[in-house]
């Protein structure tokens, strides 16, 4: 990818895949790279919620104590 797509976009850009794939208009080589690029866009949207369920986990599970919330007045 020439850019790191957030996870909106990847989703996005899959969905334009998956329909594109629906169609049934592309050659089998089209297909193939269309089906390639979207394994490797889903992977990427993987990465992205491992890394998020982590930081979850380390401030659910975490030392409470290491950060602070401020509040608006």
């Amino acid at each position: 990818m020439a850019k790191e797509l957030t996870f909106e976009e990847s989703m996005e850009k899959l969905e334009e895949i998956a329909n594109e794939l629906e169609k049934n208009d592309l050659s089998l080589d089209e297909s193939i790279k269309k089906f390639e690029e979207g394994m490797k866009i889903s992977k990427h949207c993987k990465d992205i919620i491992d890394k998020a369920e982590k930081k979850i986990t380390i401030l659910v599970d975490g030392k409470e104590d290491d950060f602070k919330i401020e509040q608006e007045n």
